[in-house]
Parts: C-alpha cells; sequence; structure tokens
C-alpha cells in the first residue's frame, strides 16, 4: 500500500545541523502538524558538504551527519512520535575526489576499470592525447610551468604511491611504476623488488577492457600490491630505497614528465575543462560526474541502502534530483518503480510554461515549481507588470524582449562552459553526415554552429525520446522542430538542410548507432543549457520585476487570471493529485515573502519609477566613473525591498553571487574587481546614506501588509491545492532569505517552539496585532496541516476540485473553491488595487452550515458577501460542520 505524506517539511542537513539535531526538533515538527520530515541528500558525501548532493559513497551514511548511528536515533525518534520520512536522491551524478573510491580505481586503472562503466566517459574523444585518458583540469596555471615549479610531486603512502598537487592526490597507474620500482630494486639490491617491477609492467594494458581481463588484471594488481607491501614490512632498506628512488623522480623533470604522461588521466590547466573535458558533468560542475544509471549494474549498486529503506519503511518516498540529467528518465522511473511499488516518487522536474509533466511517467509528481510559478503569477497585476516593462527599459536600456536575452545567453554557454559538451556531440554527428552522402561535405565548424543553435532555440528542457523502445511523443516532435524552426530563422547563414536533417536525426526520421546515441545524448545536452543559460544567466540580467526571476518561470510573462489558476489545479487533480506543492526551496532564487512582497510593486508601478528615479539620483555620489551600471542598481533596488530588512554583509554576498551569475560585468572565473569594488563601495555607502535608508524603509512600509497578504493567500493555496505540500525549513515564519547560501542560515527553532506555544491561545485580532512577528502566517499553516493532518480524504487524490462562483466589480481579486464538498478556500489579491471595499462582490457558498476554521464564525450558503469571510483574518478556510 502506497504510503502518501500529507505534509512535508525540509531539512537541509549538514555537520552544523545533524541527525541529531534534526531528531532534537522532530517533536516541535510533529506539534506543528507535519507528517513527513524531507531530507537533503544523506548517503556519504564529500568532506564538508553543506548540501549533499555531491555524494561519494553510495554504500554508507555521511559520517559527518552522525553516520549509521546517528540515522538510527533519528530512526527511532521520528518512528516514536509517528513521523515518516522522505529523501532526496542523487541518480545523475557523484562527486570527483579521493573519498569516491570507484573514481580513484578509474583513474588507477583507466578504461580497464571494474567501475569505469559506472561513469559516463568519452575514452575516444578527437584528441589524440586523451585516448584512453581522463582529463582531470584542476593546475592554476598550464601544465609546463606548474611542472617547473615542482607543485606535482609524486609520494609513497605505504606500499602504494600517490601523484600530489596541492592538496589533491591522484593514483598512480600500476604499469607506470616500472621504472621507478626498477631503480629502486638498484638502490636495495633486491631481485624480490625487481620482480615486483616486472610484475607491475606484465600487467594488462588499461586498453584490455574485456571483462574477465579486467578481473584478472585487479586481481594480480592486489597481489602484487601485497607482495610489495610485505617486502617493506620484512625489510626497512626497501623503504628507504624506493624513497630515495621517488625522491630522484621528484628532482628529475623530465622523468617525472614521463612517469605523468603513462597514468590513465591527465593533469591539465582548469581553462581546458570548457572545451575538452571528457566526460558528462553536472551541468558545468567539473567536480560532479555523470553517472550510467541507465546501466542495471549501475543502479542496482547505487541504489540498494535507498531501497533497503524503502523496503523496511524507514523512507516512505523520495524525491528524485534532476532527472533530466539520465539518459532515460522513463526508464529509470519506472525501474524505480518497479523495486519500490509503494513509494511516494517525486522527480525535479522543471517545467516551462505550457508544458505539463508527462502522464506515462509512474511517479506522483513533481517537486512543486510550476505550483510555485503559477501562484506568483497569480499574485502579480498584469497592467501593473507591463508598465515596468517600461520603467525598466527607460532606466537601464537593457532589451526587454525576454526571449531574445534568453537565446542570447543559451547560445553564449554553449560557446564556453558547455564547449565540450557541444564538441562531442559535433564527433558523433561528423560520422553521421560523413556515412549519409547527402550531408557527407558539411563541415565540423558548421555542425557545432547549428548544434548550438538548436539547443539554444529549445523552448524546454529536454524531450523524450526513447531509441531503444522506438518511443517518440508528438509533443516530443513538436518541441524538436519549433527549436529547428526557429533556429533556421535565427541563423539563415546556415545550411536549413542541415538544420532539418538534425531535426530528422532527433525525431527519429533517421536511424542508426551514431544516430541513435546523438539523439540520447543531445536530450541530456539541451537540459544544461536551460539551467546555465537562463536560470542561472537570463534570470540575472532581465531584470523588469525580480520577483518573477524563478525556476520554471517565464519572467516576461504578465500574470495569470483566477481563471488559469482554476485550469492548472483542475488538470492537476486530474493527472497528479499527489504532486508536491511548494513555496521555497533550496534552489529557490528568492525565498516566498521575498516574492510576495515584491508582487506588491507590480500594484503601485508610478510609485516605483518615482521611487527608483529618485534613489538614483540620490545615490549618484556614490557611483564610481563606470560602475554600478544602470542594470545592476535597478536589481539592487528591488532586491533590498523585497529582502528588507538586510545588513551589508548578507547584501553584499549575495549581489557579488548574482551579478556573478549574470556574467554581463564579472564572472566567477574572471572577477572584475574594479566592478565589484565599487559594488561594494556602493552597498556600503547607500547603507549609510540615512536619507535613502529612511525613503527606502517608507517604501517597505508601503508594500508590507499587502505583501503579508500576499503570503497568507499563496499559503492558503498551498495547503488546499491538490498536491502534497512542503515546507521549505523555518518558512513558517516571514522568509525574506534570497538565494543559497542565504536561504540556508540556521533557523531558530526555540523562538517557533515558544511562538507555537503562545498562538494556541491568541484571537485571530491579537495575532494580526503581532503581525511584525509572523504569528499569522505561523497560525495559518499549523491549522492547515493539522487539518490535513485530521481529513486526509478531503485533499486526497478523489477529492473534488470546484472552482465557486464570485460575481461583482472585485471579482477578480478574490481566488475561491471547494475541495471534496467539505472545505472552501477565499483568498484575496492585489491588496493595494482592492483598498477598502469589496464593492458588494460576493461568492455563492454550497449550501450547509459552515465553520471558518481561522475565526470559529458559523457561515451559512448561499450568495455571501466576499468582505463577511474577511473581517478579522486576511484569508478565510470554512469547514463544512
Amino acid at each position: 500500500m502506497a504510503r502518501i505524506p500529507t505534509s512535508t517539511y525540509r531539512l537541509q542537513l549538514h555537520a552544523g545541523f545533524d541527525f541529531d539535531h534534526a531528531s532534537a526538533i522532530a517533536d516541535y515538527l510533529h506539534d506543528l502538524g507535519i507528517t513527513h520530515i524531507y531530507c537533503s541528500p544523506y548517503l556519504q558525501a564529500a568532506p564538508g558538504s553543506m548540501h549533499g548532493y555531491d555524494v561519494v559513497d553510495h554504500q554508507k551514511v555521511n559520517e559527518e551527519l552522525g553516520g549509521i548511528e546517528g540515522h538510527g536515533r533519528l530512526r527511532w525518534r521520528l518512528g516514536e512520535l509517528g513521523l515518516g520520512q522522505i529523501l532526496d536522491i542523487v541518480p545523475n551524478h557523484m562527486a570527483l575526489g579521493q573519498g569516491n573510491r570507484l573514481w580513484w580505481d578509474v583513474l588507477e586503472n583507466g578504461p580497464a576499470s571494474r567501475f569505469s562503466t559506472w561513469f559516463d566517459i568519452n575514452w575516444h574523444p578527437e584528441e589524440a592525447k586523451l585516448q584512453n585518458k581522463v582529463l582531470v583540469p584542476i593546475l592554476g596555471d598550464q601544465y609546463g610551468k606548474v611542472l617547473g615549479d615542482r607543485q606535482i610531486q609524486v609520494a609513497r603512502r605505504g606500499a602504494g604511491f600517490v601523484v600530489l598537487y596541492m592538496k589533491n592526490e591522484f593514483p598512480v597507474a600500476p604499469r607506470s611504476l616500472y621504472g621507478l620500482l626498477l631503480r629502486a630494486a638498484e638502490y636495495a639490491r633486491s631481485d624480490t623488488l625487481s620482480f615486483i617491477a616486472d610484475s607491475f609492467a606484465r600487467l594488462p594494458a588499461p586498453e584490455a577492457t574485456d571483462h574477465s581481463v579486467a578481473v584478472n588484471r585487479h586481481r594480480d594488481k592486489t597481489v602484487i600490491y601485497a607482495l610489495l607491501e610485505r617486502l617493506c614490512a620484512e625489510d626497512g632498506n626497501i623503504c628507504r630505497s624506493i624513497d630515495q628512488a621517488v625522491a630522484d623522480l621528484n628532482n628529475n623533470i623530465d622523468a617525472l614528465d614521463d612517469l605523468l604522461n603513462q597514468q590513465n588521466y591527465r593533469l591539465a590547466y582548469w581553462r581546458t575543462a570548457d572545451q575538452e573535458l571528457g566526460y558528462r558533468r553536472f551541468f558545468d560542475v567539473n567536480t560532479l560526474i555523470g553517472l550510467r544509471v541507465e546501466r542495471e549494474h549501475v543502479f542496482e549498486e547505487t541504489h540498494a541502502l535507498i531501497l533497503q529503506w524503502l523496503k523496511e519503511g524507514v523512507l516512505d518516498g523520495v524525491r528524485v534530483d534532476h532527472p533530466d540529467g539520465l539518459r532515460d528518465p522513463e526508464g529509470y522511473f519506472r525501474r524505480l518503480r518497479e523495486q519500490a511499488p509503494d513509494a511516494w516518487i517525486i522527480g525535479e522536474k522543471i517545467l516551462e510554461s505550457g508544458e505539463w509533466l508527462r502522464q506515462e511517467w509512474p511517479i506522483h509528481g513533481t517537486s512543486g515549481y510550476d505550483f510555485l510559478n503559477v501562484c506568483n503569477g497569480l499574485l502579480v497585476h498584469g497592467p501593473g507588470l507591463e508598465e515596468m516593462t517600461t520603467i525598466y527599459s527607460d532606466f537601464t536600456h537593457e532589451p526587454i524582449d525576454f526571449e531574445d536575452v534568453a537565446h542570447e545567453k543559451k547560445h553564449h554557454v554553449t560557446q564556453e562552459a558547455l564547449g565540450s559538451d557541444v564538441n562531442r556531440l559535433a564527433a558523433l554527428l561528423v560520422e553521421i553526415c560523413e556515412n549519409n552522402r547527402d550531408r557527407r561535405d558539411t563541415t565540423r565548424a558548421e555542425i557545432r554552429r547549428v548544434i548550438r543553435e538548436v539547443a539554444s532555440c529549445f523552448q524546454v528542457y529536454r524531450t523524450y525520446v526513447a531509441t531503444d523502445r522506438d518511443t517518440i511523443t508528438d509533443e516530443d516532435r513538436y518541441r524538436v522542430w519549433q527549436a529547428i524552426n526557429q533556429a533556421k530563422r535565427r541563423r539563415p547563414d546556415l545550411d536549413p538542410g542541415l538544420f532539418d536533417f538534425v531535426g530528422d536525426v532527433l525525431t527519429l526520421k533517421v536511424r542508426g548507432f551514431r544516430e541513435n546515441e546523438f539523439v540520447m545524448r543531445f536530450q541530456q545536452f539541451t537540459s544544461p543549457v536551460m539551467a546555465k543559460g537562463v536560470e542561472d544567466t537570463a534570470f540575472y540580467t532581465y531584470n523588469r520585476m525580480v520577483g518573477l526571476n524563478e525556476v520554471g518561470a517565464d519572467p516576461a510573462h504578465n500574470g495569470i487570471g483566477v481563471e488559469e489558476f482554476h485550469h492548472y489545479c483542475a488538470t492537476m487533480q486530474q493527472t497528479h493529485p499527489q504532486t508536491m506543492t511548494t513555496l521555497s526551496t533550496h534552489d529557490t532564487k528568492r525565498a516566498d515573502d521575498v516574492r510576495a512582497r515584491l508582487a506588491v510593486l507590480t500594484e503601485i508601478p508610478a510609485r516605483w519609477r518615482a521611487a527608483l528615479n529618485r534613489w538614483s539620483r540620490m545615490n549618484i555620489e556614490f557611483r564610481g566613473e563606470r560602475y554600478p551600471d544602470r542594470n545592476t542598481e535597478y536589481f539592487l533596488y528591488q532586491t533590498m525591498i523585497g529582502a528588507w530588512p538586510i545588513d551589508k554583509k548578507r547584501l553584499t554576498a549575495y549581489m557579488d553571487k548574482a551579478m556573478r551569475e549574470a556574467k554581463q560585468h564579472t564572472t566567477w572565473t574572471n572577477n572584475n574587481r574594479e566592478y565589484e569594488d565599487a559594488l561594494h563601495r556602493f552597498i556600503e555607502r547607500i547603507l549609510e546614506h540615512q536619507p535613502f535608508v529612511n525613503e527606502l524603509e517608507q517604501m517597505v512600509e508601503r508594500v508590507r501588509e499587502a505583501g503579508w497578504m500576499n503570503s497568507l493567500t499563496q499559503t492558503l493555496l498551498k495547503y488546499t491545492a491538490p498536491g502534497v505540500p512542503d515546507l521549505y525549513q523555518g518558512g513558517e515564519l516571514w522568509d525574506y532569505s534570497l538565494v543559497d547560501p542565504d536561504n540556508r542560515r540556521p533557523v531558530d527553532y526555540d523562538l517557533r517552539r515558544k511562538l507555537l506555544r503562545e498562538i494556541q491561545s491568541l484571537s485571530p485580532e491579537e495575532m494580526m496585532e503581532r503581525s511584525e512577528e509572523g504569528l499569522p502566517k505561523l497560525w495559518l499553516i499549523h491549522k492547515l496541516l493539522w487539518l490535513r493532518k485530521e481529513h486526509p480524504e478531503w485533499f486526497g487524490p478523489t477529492a473534488a476540485y470546484t472552482p465557486l462562483e464570485v460575481q461583482g466589480p472585485k471579482a477578480a481579486h478574490i481566488i475561491a473553491y471547494l475541495r471534496n464538498h467539505s472545505v472552501i478556500t477565499l483568498a484575496p489579491r492585489w491588496r493595494i488595487k482592492l483598498g477598502d471595499s469589496w464593492a458588494g462582490t460576493t461568492v455563492e457558498v454550497p449550501e450547509g452550515r459552515w465553520k471558518n476554521v481561522l475565526t470559529g464564525e458559523i457561515e451559512h450558503g448561499g450568495k455571501q458577501k466576499t468582505a463577511s469571510f474577511l473581517q478579522r483574518f486576511p484569508v478565510a478556510l470554512l469547514v463544512r460542520e
């Protein structure tokens, strides 16, 4: 029987907040009304990980969180309280480094490693120098200079050997030890050591990848190392001789260079990664390597512990991180569902505007960004957004066509950060064209241009063609040809026939082994293009209303109407009624309450224009000759309104990250000190400039209460719309956090415990008087959580979603719907535009006797005035008596 949560609470685990810390707040979460904690990944991660997405060992529980013992204590405490557990899992990639024994083995043994099939590595790239080698781009300068500066050395570790660079260690290929150990044998005059050196040399070459050969090679290598270890233990002179040989090697650059060239990896300048990296990454993060989880043995090994916990009931479900990175997401979900038939499975699928989750996927839904963006669109005021377009253009002179901005940023990403991925795809397409007489004269350069353009024109993260199952949907075809046709319009200088040929390959009209491989890899490529080009670049450069710049959103969209919201909810109830709904996550660009406050600006665009221009004049003396530019200044002022109060340290750290992501004046890899120093000075000076701070606080005061109402509205919708609501840690009070790491600051649970106790005896009016403390939000969440816990059937798969009829001049200001004929949601929007009167607007309440859960008042069915429900609390929640 499926174990579906009625609510979840997201916890970010790390060394500073481990299993025992989670256990300590479990009773508070129970009292709040939560049914399941939802943990960030906690398999063994890289040392010091603050998030857990950099797994190095799937067979262990993270020691920094308390290991298996701490995990056991958390399990016991949750069981004692009747709480369930959901875990975030990471099938797409692993972290590199010595802690990853699988990766260490691959570096040591190359293609002959027992684990080489685990990773998505191209052992045969176009570059001859990288044949059967892994590029390791970590050097701070050109290889020769680093080597000449003696920064790369070899060291002995017992009977083993490592290559050292800075704090990094790498294994030494066994066959390459022949010369080193032979020299040591001469020093020691040891025939046994000479025999060991010869034995290493006789190991099969790493290119010998036959399974039986690889197994025997590993066996022989292990035996030889054991002989060397025994010899060293028995004869101290052997160790001294080896150390002397190592010292000689490190003092001879040519000999050291020769040994390094015999390794199964190539140490290289870090800048080479963009164009020459030979393995698939998580986006453009070189230290996170793609897994071949589509292979059964990789799936089984990486999921063994997770599946065990699901079968034992330790976990009730999982959230699957970045499924779009997988070769075959649907195939992965089917395998996972077969192994865990009763689990609640959620995928972190980012849906673009107009896109719906594939119904054939055997999962319960997404991680909630689609709901978040629907709510965000509901709260902004369309005409005000249109006016803000003009304001933004007039002030910054930046382009206002978001589609063009996004295309430009995606195209830039394909040229720079993802250049190596383009090269891998181009190599495949070159072979495909060479074997097609109509396309064989196509040049590699033209192929690269076409690949970059088509990927940049995709309007969604990816398609889901499965070549091994010969499956392609009409939606897949539509998305491919939409991109192809747009690419042809944008690049009339390129051969339209080549674009069409690529379209035919991607839609399975042209088939073959290489063609199939191209299709599957291209689909994995468009996802990072979208993520890095739009989410992590365009969302920091197109700043009309930054609250709309959220994962999966279209910042150029001018909001949605109530009918569109109802359509979304009705569709979700029909297709994925147990999806996750959320308003904040560890990855959102801004917390829910920041967006709720910023949405109010769309109701007062004229005030925003006046304040913007006045503040810019007021602060002009603090700007340098060139920096900060107008776009940065615009972005900064909106950020300050949304997150106020915010201190210099938080604001500066956030702006550094945001502007480096924008890549307009500075980047992570090329810091523009002139720009960043000017920005830091500007922030410091305007925060010290009291006339500006006074005006800023007046603006914040103007939008604050309306922002609170927006927050309560979207919170009520989250807990009563179709789906399972998730609450991000600490978000039960007002949360004005920005993007990570700002949203991962410690949460004050002592305060939340105290306030939860206090609200039990407060009236709605008393809570509203203490709005500054966040009591209305805490109270609303508490009441909703317990209502869902006591009556899960009112919000489950069979609970009907029915919009209620609203009439009157202010009808567009209220969202009203009925769930399961038992509970009514009434949530207002556009508080400032609404004013102090509902002007006789009415809601058609179903017949019967209804109780307002938030005020205790009794209401009756029929056509009722909207104002009567909202006199004591900003939103209303009615249940049938």
